[in-house]
């Protein structure tokens, strides 16, 4: 029988992490964060999970090992981080797309459906969700006949993005500070990716479109529209945590992501538009020349005086969603 997965995608820094908390709070769902970074900063650098415990000393992941695999080992993890160079890259989106198998593929997805399977079990949860983010999994995971793949494409305007990814924000696992990008590079990214995922929704994939900015400005109804497309049960009933300009949340066993995994209580639901007066003039222009069509497609405006707003006919509502204060 296989496995129900959310995969939650896009490029990162715009609202993936939250969304997944979000729906980490819903019945029958166990979020495990972005499984792709599991064995490297997990199994191998021992980096906390998102209860604070280290990964091999978190009471969840440990069961997960033991049930899926008989326990982790570097031995494990290296030989996936190996097939994952192989297998699991950008530039092999397009063979992944064609349907040509690519050496070691199914060695790959099915160490990741182990991982699901036993984390559903342990959590007693018939739903996972991963936040891996790279279009590039989905495609693999989109080849696996033991993973049933929901894949949730977020997207935040390129200008937010940019300017996000240009800030200098800490990881709390380390002390050290998560990747900067300048923004042309973020602009690069951007539209690779997001293009990434409308060739997997025409290759046949279940994708579904979410904006940051429709889940900020009304929570509740997008998520409630998101939980009845996944087919979840419940719908807007099993959202109890989320409260005006609140969402109450509870202690997640998150293997990677960013800092917002070790968020526990009440988190504010606040759009992050600081970029609108912090990004410059040259690098507004430059992202918005790269990624105008796009833009556009997604229901941004080339002039940013106004926020976009969500509307009831809005195309992407009826395909997607969208995020809180800023995704770091």
């Amino acid at each position: 029988m296989a496995v129900r997965v959310v995969f939650v995608g896009g490029l990162g820094r715009s609202g993936t992490t939250l969304l997944e908390r979000l729906l980490g709070e819903v019945p029958g769902v166990v979020p495990l964060g972005e499984v792709v970074h599991l064995w490297e900063r997990g199994v191998n650098a021992h980096e906390p999970c998102g209860c604070g415990e280290p990964f091999t000393a978190c009471p969840f992941w440990r069961r997960v090992g033991i049930r899926a695999f008989g326990g982790w080992s570097p031995g494990l993890a290296d030989r996936v981080l190996t097939l994952r160079r192989r297998v699991d890259r950008t530039r092999h989106i397009p063979a992944l797309a064609a349907r040509r198998c690519r050496v070691g593929l199914s060695g790959y997805t099915r160490a990741y459906s182990r991982v699901y399977e036993a984390a559903s079990q342990i959590a007693a949860c018939p739903v996972v969700v991963d936040s891996s983010k790279h279009a590039s999994l989905a495609f693999c995971l989109s080849t696996s006949p033991v993973v049933d793949l929901s894949v949730v494409h977020v997207v935040r305007d390129p200008r937010a993005v940019a300017h996000s990814w240009r800030r200098r924000v800490s990881r709390p696992e380390n002390g050290a500070h998560m990747t900067r990008w300048r923004p042309w590079r973020t602009t690069l990214h951007w539209v690779v990716q997001n293009l990434a995922f409308e060739l997997l929704a025409r290759r046949g994939a279940t994708v579904i479109r979410v904006r940051y900015e429709d889940l900020l400005a009304d929570p509740h109804t997008v998520l409630s529209t998101l939980l009845a497309r996944l087919g979840l049960a419940g719908g807007g009933g099993a959202l109890t945590f989320l409260r005006p300009g609140l969402a109450e949340l509870s202690v997640a066993h998150t293997c990677a992501g960013n800092p917002m995994r070790f968020t526990a209580g009440p988190l504010a639901l606040s759009r992050d538009d600081s970029w609108r007066e912090h990004l410059s003039f040259w690098h507004r222009w430059l992202v918005t020349a790269l990624t105008w069509p796009l833009m556009l497609q997604y229901g941004y405006g080339v002039r940013d005086r106004q926020a976009p707003e969500a509307t009831s006919s809005s195309p992407w509502l009826t395909a997607g969603v969208a995020t809180a204060q800023e995704c770091r």
